[in-house]
């Protein structure tokens, strides 16, 4: 027996003598240190993987500098590690002490970075390069299941960003590549002065990571080669990696490179659990490989000046020629005219390029007969939401004829109207940027509710109201006369706060107070159109008071104004008062979770604006009244003699639609992810 110990006491030393590589394994303890990578010493007591592998000066490369779709290189200690004392269910202590170097292609143009990696297994299968730097991607990113402690030395700032910044921090991560906390790369001198490094300059780095399992504390100290370690670490947080980590894990490095990249080297390591990490013998480490850079420092100075002087004429006469066609292409188009001084606010186009993500098709949240709407967040107001509509027009006087409705619709101002913010004009594109309205359409929400999200009749009552509001400020309280012509549930915008907000003013006509309006063409959605336009073609405040009333109906009802099989709302409606049966038309939805006496003034001013006499119709202030109880509803005694004369109305209302003589309307506004606008009948889409 003593002779066999003596052996492998033996044995140990000339282990220790021979070879950079200790490794020490017992049951509850693990510690080795590689004073350099031999490729033959260290092929078996490390795994590689991806890009990385041994240089022949004894340094380990986790990647090269290619670029593409990214590169990945993972080294892991082969054996997994005992993380938890026994009997206790806290990790335990470790400590691991590392020289990397970074070499960039030039300086600032480095990525992506390297990080220290604790994982449940030293393969991870579909990782992304890039950002997630071979440890996750976008899919798992964040996820509990990874049981994934990282530090990260990271080169490039963007993660979840459309563009990449340079970047120099050190961070700690948990299941992600977003840090629970992160500094920019720094170490604390002997008189704890703060001093900042660059990890991508190519000299070497000196870090320890080491993990009080007591206190459950992360310190993280970094400074530069042959200094002595810093007594103050750069990063302290409180970490419980009892809830991280598994039984047992592996300890490694990952690395990855993406349209910018480096070499990234791991030129000592040393580890130790239940205790400081071995120090490294920094006089024998190798030294990284020598990287030719973009540097023209070989070429003579007078060589460097002419193409100094070269580069610059070459830059400054393209700039001069793209100017130029720039302008003659553009200029027709960019002379501001009399109706764009007076407009609302006239953005850059770049801001809404920005704002939409390019226009980016993912960002389409509807799209009408003039062009698609955009979900924009402004870049310069603190993240406002807006909807950016894209109409393109074929000729100038088209566009001049849209600008004027834009001067004075533009100037419209109420809570109850979807307000239009702004405008761009560009080529043969106009843009028009209005308020984001999250809750989308009317229609949307009666008809295509999300499970558990049907609309309450208090709420559908306050809707009702703020439309009756917005078209009182239309018809009277503005400085001229807006007749909307498209009232519509799929035109009414639900807000944030459940408040309608109409929308859609392509239709609309301005006329001043007191003027009659001139015949024009029938326009709208069938279903909500009022009788008298197929005889006059006249539009006025009344025929919006009709398509209010078929939509009070229809709020109050659940149904479409018509339906393929040429049911006709108003009339259902209408036979079901005759009967004095007015509350089995309510919506099914709601049960019988109403005021009835709500219910039935929204059902009777219904059928009164929908009266098929225009002069028998309330005005929108008349209607505010009743909806307030200011007023009592009229009371009709003869719904009979209603009923025959909305017959004759009907009958001669549909041969004037079978002659195609009525336009519907094509102008449509899409707004929180609800298309709506020109619609073949009134069923919605």
């Amino acid at each position: 027996m003593a002779s066999s110990t003596i052996f492998s006491l033996a044995l140990q030393l000339l282990l220790l003598i021979f070879f950079p590589v200790n490794i020490v394994s017992l049951a509850e303890n693990v510690e080795f240190i590689f004073n350099g990578f031999n490729e033959r010493e260290t092929s078996t007591t490390l795994t590689l993987e991806g890009a990385s592998k041994f240089e022949p000066s004894g340094a380990l490369r986790l990647t090269n500098r290619s670029k593409g779709d990214g590169v990945i290189g993972h080294a892991f200690y082969p054996h997994q590690i005992q993380m938890f004392d026994k009997n206790s269910e806290n990790a335990s202590s470790f400590s691991a002490y590392f020289v990397f170097a970074i070499h960039t292609q030039s300086p600032g143009q480095g990525g992506y970075g390297l990080a220290f990696t604790v994982a449940p297994s030293k393969q991870f299968p579909g990782a992304a390069a890039k950002h997630y730097m071979g440890i996750f991607n976008s899919s798992n990113d964040g996820s509990l299941s990874n049981h994934v402690f990282a530090v990260e030395f990271d080169t490039v700032n963007g993660h979840k960003e459309t563009v990449d910044t340079q970047g120099n921090h050190v961070g700690i991560n948990i299941n992600s590549m977003d840090s629970i906390k992160l500094e920019p790369a720094a170490y604390y001198d002997v008189n704890d002065k703060k001093e900042e490094m660059k990890l991508e300059g190519g000299d070497p780095v000196q870090a320890w990571i080491e993990y009080d399992g007591m206190n459950k504390v992360v310190n993280v100290t970094i400074c530069p080669f042959k200094k002595e370690k810093p007594s103050r670490p750069l990063l302290t947080q409180a970490v419980p990696l009892s809830t991280v980590f598994k039984e047992a894990m592996f300890v490694g490095f990952s690395a990855s490179t993406g349209r910018k990249a480096s070499s990234h080297y791991i030129l000592g390591w040393s580890f130790s659990m239940n205790g400081s990490a071995p120090p490294l013998n920094l006089s024998i480490l190798p030294i990284p490989p020598f990287e030719k850079t973009n540097s023209s420092s070989s070429l003579k100075p007078q060589i460097k000046i002419l193409i100094a002087l070269f580069s610059a004429l070459s830059i400054i006469l393209l700039g001069l020629l793209i100017c130029f066609k720039f302008y003659r292409r553009n200029m027709q188009f960019e002379i501001l005219e009399d109706w764009e001084l007076d407009c609302p606010h006239r953005f850059r186009y770049k801001d809404l390029y920005t704002a939409t993500k390019g226009f980016k098709e993912s960002e389409v949240i509807g799209v009408g007969g003039f062009g698609a709407v955009y979900k924009g967040v402004l870049p310069k107001s603190s993240g406002t939401e807006i909807a950016v509509k894209k109409i393109s027009r074929n000729s100038i006087q088209g566009m001049r004829e849209f600008a004027a409705e834009i001067e004075s619709l533009g100037r419209l101002r109420h809570k109850h109207l979807v307000n239009l913010q702004g405008w761009c004009k560009r080529k043969c594109d106009l843009l028009l940027v209005y308020d984001y309205i999250p809750n989308g359409s009317l229609d949307s929400l009666l008809f295509h509710p999300i499970q558990n999200s049907i609309l309450s009749w208090a709420q559908r009552f306050n809707i009702i109201k703020g439309i009756a509001s917005g078209l009182l400020y239309l018809h009277e309280e503005w400085e001229q006369v807006v007749i909307h012509r498209d009232v519509k549930s799929s035109n009414v915008l639900i807000d944030a706060d459940m408040n309608a907000r109409l929308g859609d003013f392509g239709l609309a006509r301005l006329f001043d107070h007191g003027k009659v309006s001139h015949t024009t063409n029938v326009v709208g959605t069938i279903g909500y159109i009022a009788p008298e336009l197929a005889r006059t073609g006249k539009v006025s405040a009344c025929t919006d008071v009709f398509a209010y009333g078929v939509l009070l109906l229809e709020i109050a009802t659940g149904r479409r104004p018509i339906d393929s099989d040429n049911f006709i709302l108003v009339d259902w409606v209408l036979e079901f008062q005759q009967l004095g049966q007015i509350l089995d038309v309510v919506d099914p939805k709601l049960g019988s979770s109403y005021v009835v006496e709500e219910m039935e003034l929204v059902l009777g001013l219904g059928l009164i604006c929908s009266h098929q006499k225009p002069e028998a119709r309330p005005t929108m202030r008349q209607v505010l009244k009743y909806l307030n109880e200011d007023d009592l509803l009229p009371v009709i005694d003869n719904w009979s003699s209603l009923d025959s004369q909305r017959s004759e109305m009907n009958s001669r209302f549909w041969e004037i639609i079978s002659a195609d003589t009525i336009t519907t309307s094509n102008l449509s506004l899409s707004i929180g992810g609800i298309s709506f606008g020109s619609l073949d009948s009134g069923t919605g889409r």
